[in-house]
């Protein structure tokens, strides 16, 4: 899957924090299983789409 996450906008979001390398694979992984679990709990439900309350 493609990066999911801007790794200009987190080092943004962190501010005056410095931010390692392997920092943001660790975050794109953590999105990416976000979505799918977002994903599944629509589909259990019988939706295509996915609403915040699948989160």
């Amino acid at each position: 899957m493609a990066d999911l996450i801007v790794k200009a906008a987190v080092k943004e979001a962190l501010d005056d924090m410095n931010v390692a390398s392997d920092f943001y694979d660790a975050l794109d992984d953590e999105v990416e299983e976000i979505l799918e679990d977002a994903a599944r709990r629509a589909e259990e439900n019988d939706r295509k789409t996915v609403q915040p309350r699948d989160l």
